[in-house]
């Protein structure tokens, strides 16, 4: 079954509400008391505290999020920068971490309707004893996990609406709380310790902004929104959180809270009632009822991201990426997230579901810190984040200190040691699971073992002892055409076979520019594309080849191609040579695309007049594009058995064959027929092809204004042969005076 990329159909107001929903849900209508109790009037300097350590992480993911908007958030940034050892770490992490925090914002959940309710602290059912709020805790993740399943958009609009009740019904209670706040009545502080302690276990308050970066491939104009939504969450709900606790610190006697917490009711509805009278109470309870609901919801969607894009990059399976033909949800990674969730809430009271969901994402944190100082230090070619941090390198470096400090002072600490074993755990998954499976090595590996002579033994032993080596070679072959796709995926699946590697078929669904890809996600009929890349399965299968299908919606067709190999970690793209498909004149890419970047791997864009590899003709004047056509003469021979014959124009002849026989042995072909002529060269090649069912050949080197200009020798050839042809064009950097001026 194919799967559909997510859409970009997240708002500025979605993004920042996925931030301060998750955030206002567990920081004050479930934690105060409880703070208060363990800090004194510190317990506003916790919050605080937690505030400036998630800002200057805030500031790190605004960075990294504009430079990659990418599903998976902190584990994308983590798993890109240090590998796929520490994306496992930040991955599970990330998940677990959002798990555990779900869990906990239901069991809040609970208690507020148990408080609203009047139930009593066990009910029997059965001949049991039941405690009905874990049980309204069960069936409230049950229903939410649901919700996000079936992808209601409703409630992204829902989550608004429940943010700006929660922040009036606070404004409200601070207001008039104000005007009877009395210092006197602030409990005394408890010291440092407490003070450090309990902002560890408040720290599950500030984990909404991360969940931002999570569905960062799904913000509309990341540029813009993504820094606002991430940093102007941090800022609002830090300021909402010291309003709130110092007003109910001081609004009510010395005493009175420890007293409501001793006898289990919720102290913050407790306060309200006092300040307010019933209606206030009223208020928070249904304020405080929104608001678990709304952090479970948002979590929820959150971590399943997460998942989706482990799955991704093969950490986990990628069984978990398959979207849903109807809901359009990543629905298996919902449903894996949903199963942990409700386990954690059966299993750990509330504290340790706090104190875990910290612990967790404070590790996420701190390595998500040291990822943006890899990627800016290692100097990363397309690394262009259009926000930056402010005092770089100071502000990741105390970001991430702070975060890995704040856990040697959490309690209790059987956590700390639960968490450390989940860490293990997430390194013991990537070395016995993960490493034979992903392919992506992590940009600080590539810079340690790209600089080996330079760098210290046990560095670069390390980085070559963890290094991934599924290295599996991914075929990406995009489909449009019913009538040419057979032979497409003929190629790429003999290519594949031939390199142990996996074909990915790919159908790109061009949407109109006035039509957003949510609502075409909605309301489109994918059945011709499914069963094109179901046809395209089968195909490939008769080589014994794994294949991969996807259903891209964009508002491009051509110029999709190349994000897609991005997105798929392509080696190689196979693509039709349609009317734009041979782009700038001569090469695979499109003039636009030459000029802004390059490949994202090799490609070779087949002129199809009927698939036929027993006879072969690769001219070659040497060069990278040569070698490319060499490499493809080699793979089909392997398969089909093919007769080879190389070409060289030279004007003399002894010099035309010594390179020619030295090019051939370099490339593994010193058994192929060797044709040296003088003269023109697309004479030769013309007249050697009449003899030839492929002729591969290499792009142009030629710049681009050149070949603007003048008659592109690729393309005139591949108008006057009868064969079929294959462009090759390789993947390598090419300074902008070679794109428009060729090279040397």
């Amino acid at each position: 079954m194919a799967d559909e990329e997510l859409a970009k159909d997240l708002g500025p107001l979605a993004a920042l509400t996925i931030g301060v929903g998750t955030m206002i849900g567990a920081g004050i209508f479930v934690l105060p008391g409880t703070a208060i109790q363990q800090a004194g009037w510190f317990a506003v300097v916790s919050f605080l505290v937690g505030g400036a350590i998630a800002l200057l992480t805030a500031l790190s993911a605004s960075e990294l999020g504009t430079a990659m908007p990418r599903s998976g958030g902190a584990y994308f940034y983590v798993n890109r920068a240090l590998g796929p050892l520490f994306g496992s770490v930040a991955g599970w992490a990330n998940w677990m971490g959002l798990a555990f925090a779900s869990a906990f914002y239901m069991v809040g959940f609970g208690q507020y309707v148990q408080n609203i309710a009047g139930l009593s602290d066990t009910i029997g059912v059965a001949g049991f004893g039941i405690d009905p709020v874990k049980l309204i805790a069960l069936a409230g993740a049950a229903l939410f996990v649901l919700i996000n399943y079936v992808g209601a958009k409703e409630t992204g609009k829902l989550q608004n609406i429940i943010v700006v009740i929660l922040v009036a019904i606070l404004a409200v209670f601070t207001v008039v709380g104000s005007l009877r706040a009395d210092p006197a009545n602030l409990p005394e502080s408890r010291g440092f310790g407490p003070m450090i302690t309990t902002t560890g276990l408040i720290f599950v308050s500030y984990l909404g902004f991360v969940q931002i970066t999570s569905v960062a491939e799904e913000i509309k104009d990341p540029d813009r929104n993504l820094p606002r939504a991430v940093i102007g969450s941090v800022v609002i709900v830090t300021l909402i959180y010291a309003l709130v606790l110092i007003v109910m610190s001081a609004a009510v006697e010395q005493g009175f809270i420890a007293e409501q917490e001793a006898a289990g009711n919720i102290a913050v509805v407790e306060v309200a009632e006092l300040i307010l009278g019933p209606a206030g109470a009223i208020a928070m309870l249904i304020g405080g009822l929104l608001a678990t609901a709304s952090s479970a919801n948002a979590s929820i969607l959150a971590s399943s991201r997460i998942n989706f894009a482990m799955g991704r990059d093969a950490i986990v399976t990628p069984d978990l990426n398959e979207i849903h033909e109807r809901f359009g949800t990543p629905y298996r990674s919902i449903a894996v997230t949903g199963g942990f969730i409700l386990v954690f809430i059966v299993v750990a009271p509330i504290d340790t579901l706090a104190t875990m969901g910290s612990v967790l994402h404070l590790v996420i944190y701190g390595l998500l810190n040291i990822a943006l100082i890899v990627m800016r230090e290692a100097d990363v070619e397309e690394y262009d984040p259009s926000y930056t941090v402010p005092f770089y390198p100071v502000t990741p470096i105390v970001g991430s200190i702070l975060s890995f400090a704040l856990i040697a002072f959490i309690e209790p600490r059987v956590t700390i040691a639960f968490s450390a074993a989940f860490v293990a755990f997430a390194v013991l998954w990537y070395l016995f699971y993960a490493r034979s499976r992903t392919t992506k090595q992590g940009v600080l590996s590539d810079y340690i073992l790209s600089r080996a002579d330079r760098m210290p033994e046990p560095a670069v032993s390390a980085a070559t002892t963890v290094k991934p080596d599924g290295g599996q070679y991914r075929v990406m072959v995009p489909l449009a055409n019913p009538e040419n796709q057979t032979d497409l995926i003929t190629l790429a699946s003999a290519i594949a076979k031939q390199e142990s590697g996996t074909v990915v078929a790919v159908n790109i669904q061009q949407v109109p520019d006035q039509t957003s890809l949510e609502a075409a996600r909605r309301q489109g009929d994918y059945d011709a594309a499914h069963r094109l890349l179901e046809r395209a399965r089968d195909d490939a299968e008769t080589f014994d080849v794994p294949v991969e299908t996807h259903t891209i919606l964009s508002h491009r067709t051509f110029e999709e191609v190349f994000d897609a190999a991005r997105t798929y970690d392509a080696d190689l793209t196979v693509m039709g040579w349609g009317p734009d498909a041979h782009g700038s004149p001569g090469r695979a890419e499109s003039a636009i695309d030459e000029l802004a970047s390059s490949l994202p791997c090799d490609f070779l864009v087949l002129r199809d007049r009927g698939f036929d590899a027993s006879r072969i003709l690769v001219p070659t004047a040497g060069g990278p594009d040569s070698d490319l056509s060499a490499a493809i003469a080699k793979l089909l021979r392997a398969e089909y058995g093919s007769t080879v014959t190389l070409l060289h124009v030279a004007d003399d002849e002894s010099e035309g064959r010594e390179f020619l026989e030295g090019w051939a042995d370099n490339h593994g072909l010193g058994d192929a027929e060797l044709v040296v002529e003088s003269g023109d060269v697309e004479a030769a090649i013309e007249s050697h092809a009449r003899d030839a069912t492929m002729l591969v050949v290499g792009a142009t080197e030629r710049g681009l204004l050149s070949r603007l200009f003048t008659d592109s020798l690729v393309l005139n050839v591949v108008e006057d042969v009868d064969c079929s042809v294959l462009l090759a064009e390789k993947k390598r950097k090419r300074t902008l005076r070679e794109r428009l001026f060729g090279s040397n």
